[in-house]
């Protein structure tokens, strides 16, 4: 028997899901909430196997209520519910421990059986829901470095940049031909979607936390 609790702030969901999976043997409500409050107030005490939350609630977000719930329940799966097809939702639920994430809009069989994988331990997870998730992190990482995208030696080409060094002298400082830099420049320009090599410039002063040089 599966042990489910409900988190909608409204009663006609609940009750629809409610009735859904009481016509089911081998899942049972154990218990709804229409708040954050009353979530966290009620859930620890009958500990169900899988919380159903509504992505947006009243008085809270359903994101952070889930990511409070894992970190104090580690054994409690969470399922996201909501009618918005929300990239940044996704994302946000996924780090925040959810087990899945589902439309309001999927049929009543397609959510039972979403309750009965997730319980399983399964990730529910569809094709284009992961391709957002990876997407972001990419994102992410290229924000925490903005370098990732430049070679070995693009980047040591960019550090003489920072040190105002011209074409001419990262070749000898480098044993290149000026050519060969000027190749190297226009390249890791165009990786980091500037113009001017007065924009790496600046941008290697910041990464080094130094003043940019007059």
């Amino acid at each position: 028997m599966t042990r489910v609790f409900l988190v909608d702030d409204h009663e006609l969901v609940r009750r629809g899901l409610a009735d859904l999976f009481e016509a089911e043997e081998d899942l049972e409500v154990v218990g709804e909430a229409a708040s954050v409050g009353e979530a966290m107030a009620r859930i620890p005490g009958v500990k169900p196997d899988v919380a159903i939350l509504d992505v947006r609630i009243g008085d809270g977000d359903g994101v952070e209520l889930c990511r409070d719930l894992t970190s104090a329940m580690p054994e409690l799966t969470c399922l996201m519910l909501t009618s918005f097809d929300d990239d940044e939702a996704l994302f946000n639920a996924i780090m925040a421990g959810a087990a899945g994430f589902v439309l309001k809009q999927v049929l009543g069989t397609d959510l039972l059986s979403a309750v009965r994988a997730v319980a399983r331990g399964e990730s529910l997870l569809d094709p284009r829901a992961t391709a957002a998730l990876m997407a972001r992190l990419r994102r992410d990482q290229e924000k925490a470095d903005p370098l990732r995208v430049l070679t070995e030696q693009e980047r040591v080409v960019l550090g003489h940049i920072g040190e105002g060094l011209s074409n001419k002298e990262i070749a000898e400082r480098m044993f290149l031909a000026e050519k060969t830099v000027k190749n190297y420049v226009s390249h890791l320009l165009a990786k980091l979607g500037m113009q001017r090599r007065t924009q790496a410039a600046v941008m290697v002063t910041q990464l080094r936390g130094e003043r940019p040089a007059p």
